[in-house]
């Protein structure tokens, strides 16, 4: 489906179907172009991510923002991630931001919102996928085209699947403590068990060795495989950055990032800003998850933890 154009001035009234798109080349205008038009949306406006700043201050009114980034604007484009991150917690519009793997960590420096989709090397369903999702998070009528015969239907499904299950882990989360961390059965005393490197990388290692013998995703469980890594880099003392991490999730880096920002919000890891590089941040475990690793290891001992 050709996606429609309209004038500046349409966005003057609150279209549901409208989205502006802010893209960083003509090659990713074109992917996003393809995104949008092919969930049925209007492009209410095309503008690169140099001058996305200007059009954004005009518009007081608009129903989503699409921002394609395949290459590094330098301050513009962190103006424009800072003013999207705000007008999707603000909730004054859906937004998505496609990015590449090399970009990522200067986008989620930038926009680490929940109700902010991010999708990274997306395929054309993925972006679909992020598109519905945005737009529904938003509160806006869905308006996308039929996708029901064709790859981009498997793709919504397999969303509303991992949505799914991540607000189910929401929900378990929230009927135990706070941080979602269940506290020791007795009392601890003195500092968490020591647990060495070698062994978190073992297990890690371990993991990954089930890819040589069945499909990688039949065992995917990102929250883990995240933690592991966490641990593994708090005794090494090393800091790791939201792409590595994503990395370490063993799953896309989209569905990583989701559960990132579970994790975050459940007070599970926590996001610490590097002082030397304002547009990256790490990654660490909350004291509290740190504490429940480690007397996790303690307890298990020398069975085999996969």
């Amino acid at each position: 489906m050709d996606a429609i154009v309209t004038d500046a001035a349409d966005l003057q009234y609150f279209d549901p179907s409208a989205v502006l798109i802010a893209a960083t080349s003509e090659a990713a205008m074109a992917r996003a172009e393809r995104a949008v038009g092919a969930s049925g949306l209007r492009i209410a406006g095309k503008v690169p991510v140099e001058g996305a700043r200007d059009r954004l201050s005009q518009q007081a009114r608009m129903s989503a923002i699409w921002v394609e980034i395949d290459r590094d604007c330098g301050p513009a484009m962190d103006e424009l991630l800072d003013m999207v991150a705000r007008a999707a917690r603000e909730r004054r519009c859906a937004a998505v931001i496609s990015t590449t793997m090399d970009m990522l960590d200067a986008v989620a420096a930038r926009a680490s919102v929940p109700a902010l989709e991010i999708v990274v090397n997306g395929t054309e369903a993925d972006r679909i996928a992020a598109c519905a999702s945005a737009i529904a998070a938003f509160g806006a009528p869905q308006t996308f085209s039929d996708v029901t015969a064709d790859k981009s239907a498997e793709r919504l499904r397999q969303l509303s699947e991992e949505v799914s299950r991540i607000a189910s882990t929401l929900a378990r989360l929230s009927t135990g403590p706070a941080t979602g961390i269940r506290p020791a059965e007795a009392p601890a005393t003195g500092e968490a068990p020591p647990v060495s490197a070698e062994t978190v990388r073992s297990v890690i290692r371990a993991r990954r060795l089930r890819a040589r013998y069945f499909q990688e995703d039949l065992f995917a469980d990102p929250a883990w495989d995240m933690l592991l890594d966490l641990l593994q880099a708090e005794i090494a003392q090393l800091r790791v950055p939201v792409s590595s991490l994503c990395i370490a999730a063993a799953v896309p880096a989209t569905t990583a990032l989701r559960w990132l920002k579970t994790m975050v919000s459940q007070g599970i890891f926590i996001r610490r800003a590097d002082p030397h590089d304002g547009r990256r941040v790490f990654v660490e475990l909350a004291p509290e998850a740190s504490s429940a690793m480690r007397r996790y290891f303690a307890d298990v001992g020398q069975v085999a933890v996969i």
